[in-house]
């Protein structure tokens, strides 16, 4: 959750949760922090020794190789508190202010690069590039990109993007982070009637298997957006949501806003792995995936 009680508390914390890595637990592998490090309205993590982060929309204000040299700092901060994944930078395109107007998720609270292709990547990937420096990873968000729906996949039901493509712009800006080596990549839970109408990216082996993986050609992870209580997913039950994203491509299911659901989820996902051959093969390249990125994330 939210703190401003500074780093020294927050790595405190981590310190206490990185300390039950043990055989019995996770077969001794370490633990992979993350948290929500955007700017603006979306800032996990303040008070002494965290910097107040500009908004998205704001540090989009500066040149990239400016941008860059702060993030560097701002990654520093993170890794000091024992932070290794930073789920930023956003990555979705909106084409200008007035459509920024209508998007409460993403133009509403300025979490856009800008309003270009270019202002986009030139400077989300700046953003990653500098806490990349300070050894902490990135997850481009929200794949394939929600600057063209009109409400909040965490509250509203039946989010729809009519527009985006498999060859768009909005596409187009997490290329880009991709080659610029991000090591992960968030989906989205909208439907995207242009690429997989059938249901939420993050459930969509078009949108995962075929789009990221293979025309991106991204061989990272790929972690949904939240699944837990999104109202976007309810009409799921929480066991088929892990189910259906790790079915379509997906190495990690991010279970945040409640955190109750996650030991339904993964009995959910045993128990399909057992009986079912071709998901559990999906299941241990996840695996391999995932160690792979927490080896190159060891502080």
């Amino acid at each position: 959750g939210r703190t401003l009680a500074g780093q020294r508390r927050v790595k405190n914390l981590v310190d206490r949760y990185t300390r039950l890595v043990s055989p019995q637990t996770t077969n001794s592998t370490r633990l992979l922090v993350a948290t929500d490090q955007e700017g603006g309205q979306v800032q996990v993590l303040r008070g002494p020794g965290f910097s107040s982060l500009p908004s998205a929309l704001a540090q989009a204000g500066v040149a990239p190789r400016a941008l860059q040299v702060s993030a560097s700092t701002w990654g520093a901060e993170l890794a000091g508190a024992g932070v290794d994944l930073d789920l930023a930078p956003v990555m979705d395109l909106i084409p200008s202010a007035a459509d920024a107007a209508t998007n409460p998720s993403i133009g509403q609270l300025q979490r856009n690069y800008g309003f270009t292709l270019d202002d986009v990547t030139s400077h989300a990937n700046a953003f990653s590039a500098g806490l990349g420096s300070a050894g902490v990873g990135v997850a481009l968000k929200h794949f394939p990109g929600l600057g063209a729906v009109t409400a909040s996949t965490d509250s509203t039901a039946g989010v729809t993007d009519h527009t985006t493509t498999r060859n768009g712009s909005a596409v187009a800006a997490f290329r880009s982070g991709i080659a610029a080596g991000a090591a992960f990549v968030m989906t989205s839970t909208a439907v995207y009637t242009q690429i997989d109408p059938a249901g939420p990216a993050a459930f969509s082996p078009v949108v995962v298997e075929d789009l990221l993986r293979g025309d991106l050609g991204f061989q990272g992870v790929v972690l949904t957006d939240d699944v837990s209580a999104a109202t976007q997913v309810l009409a799921w039950p929480p066991a088929d949501r892990a189910v259906k994203a790790i079915d379509a491509g997906s190495d990690m299911v991010l279970v945040s806003r409640d955190p109750t659901v996650a030991p339904g989820m993964v009995a959910a996902v045993v128990d399909r792995a057992r009986t079912d051959a071709d998901f559990a093969t999906k299941v241990d390249a996840a695996v391999v995936r995932v160690l792979a990125a927490k080896t190159r994330l060891a502080h």
